[in-house]
């Protein structure tokens, strides 16, 4: 749409960065592709934000370089990085119209006042905002903000654009409507987009690839976000995105038919793919099982190596989906989800029911305790 000079990649490297409280960034390592939606995810305090200002250069770092293409830009000033930021809050000047906040950068480069008309109506076309030149951000929706914030960003055209969680502010429908536009807006302007949110559904919504930080500031799993969904590298990973059930066990039998032993529920047929091979008989490991891949029933299924019995303890109805909390022995909950497929299901489940749970082998996730 907009961008017609080559696109280049950010490459972070051994970034450090401590506060006289600690340290917010321990040693971070990412390489992000140009023109990709990367998204960094992580718990409210693991320094994304710090992060995120780092690469546009409003705060210094300890020690790491910052790539850009292969220019090394980590002691350039912002105006020379030619990468924009859009702020929480949108940051617009409330005393300028939509039009004079979106041209604002290129007033003070003070370009040809021809090539600002131009260069400004057509972006303000193509995000849907010519009706609204004249309004004044006090006037605009939050959607609509968000927009004027982020054609304010990119009318320079940078390398990239650094969304510091741009969708906090609004309502959730607005929300998902909005996760929409920045998708079809980033394939058409092929500008590399780095979002910062400690929102799952948003991440795992817009992003080519992610990573997941925790609250020590490191980097604890890079991938897509089906491969960071289905196979979490780590306990906090599996709990942090999306919804899990955790049981510590012990592996046996791996020579014939690997199995997982869990103090006071049982043993359950566990499949180990290769790059896990290091896991020895009697090792203690966690088990990560999805609430969705779960099925229950209020009859006993049949060839199924891996079933529980338990009683229903809470019901929530999602209307595209129901959660169930199953008590297991008294003593261990587990959630299943199950969608909503019939208005009148052959089988209703109610609280107190007793019902048994089950699940293919290969839906187990093993990670280290």
């Amino acid at each position: 749409m907009l961008k017609s000079t080559p696109m280049r990649n950010i490459k972070l490297q051994n970034i450090i960065k401590s506060h006289t409280d600690g340290r917010i960034l321990n040693n971070i390592n990412l390489n992000i592709p140009s023109g990709e939606f990367f998204a960094l995810l992580g718990p409210s305090g693991c320094g994304k934000t710090t992060l995120l200002r780092i690469i546009a250069g409003f705060e210094s770092l300890d020690s790491g370089v910052i790539y850009l293409g292969n220019q090394d830009i980590t002691r350039l000033p912002v105006n020379e990085r030619n990468i924009n930021i859009v702020f929480q809050n949108y940051a617009l000047f409330p005393h300028l119209n939509v039009f004079d906040n979106v041209s604002y950068s290129l007033v003070i480069q003070k370009r040809p006042k021809e090539e600002i008309q131009e260069r400004v109506i057509k972006i303000l076309k193509a995000f849907h905002l010519e009706n609204y030149i004249f309004k004044f951000p006090s006037k605009l929706s939050g959607g609509q903000q968000q927009r004027v914030a982020i054609a304010r960003a990119i009318i320079n055209e940078p390398d990239v654009l650094l969304l510091d969680e741009p969708l906090a502010a609004l309502d959730f429908k607005l929300r998902e409507k909005m996760l929409v536009e920045l998708i079809d807006l980033q394939d058409k302007l092929q500008t590399t987009f780095i979002y910062v949110t400690h929102d799952q559904f948003e991440a795992l919504t817009v992003a080519d690839h992610m990573a997941i930080m925790n609250h020590e500031g490191e980097i604890e799993q890079f991938g897509t976000p089906k491969e960071i969904y289905e196979f979490p590298v780590s306990t906090f990973v599996a709990k942090f995105v999306g919804t899990t059930n955790i049981l510590v066990g012990t592996l046996s039998n791996l020579d014939t038919c690997p199995m997982i032993d869990i103090p006071h529920i049982g043993e359950f047929q566990v499949y180990i793919p290769e790059k896990q091979l290091w896991m020895n008989e009697g090792c203690e490991v966690s088990m990560s099982l999805r609430p969705e891949k779960v099925y229950i029933s209020k009859k006993e299924p049949k060839n199924f190596p891996n079933v529980l019995k338990g009683v229903v303890s809470q019901i929530v109805y999602y209307g595209r989906s129901t959660q169930y909390s199953v008590i297991v022995n008294n003593q261990f909950k587990l959630i299943v989800f199950e969608q909503n497929e019939e208005h009148f299901p052959e089988e209703n489940i109610d609280y107190d029911d007793e019902v048994y749970l089950y699940w293919q082998k290969e839906t187990i996730v093993l990670l280290e305790k």
